[in-house]
């Protein structure tokens, strides 16, 4: 196996449902102009609240590798 390197940027999907739903929103997007993505880590869930203390939606914060190719 040739030696790689990998990227590793941060991103915060939100959903109205869950968070599992948040994380994949995050990485589904990403995943639409990014290539080879490798690893997805969930490093942070919190969720926004309304005025009355609702849950207003969930956030997910990840980490996410995708391999990358220098010039």
């Amino acid at each position: 196996m040739p030696d790689s390197v990998y990227k590793v940027i941060e991103l915060i999907g939100t959903s109205s449902d869950s968070w599992e739903k948040a994380a994949a929103n995050a990485v589904g997007q990403a995943a639409k102009t990014l290539r080879d993505l490798r690893i997805a880590e969930v490093v942070k869930l919190d969720m926004q609240l309304d005025e009355k203390g609702n849950v207003e939606s969930y956030r997910a914060k990840l980490n996410v590798s995708f391999k990358f190719e220098g010039s």
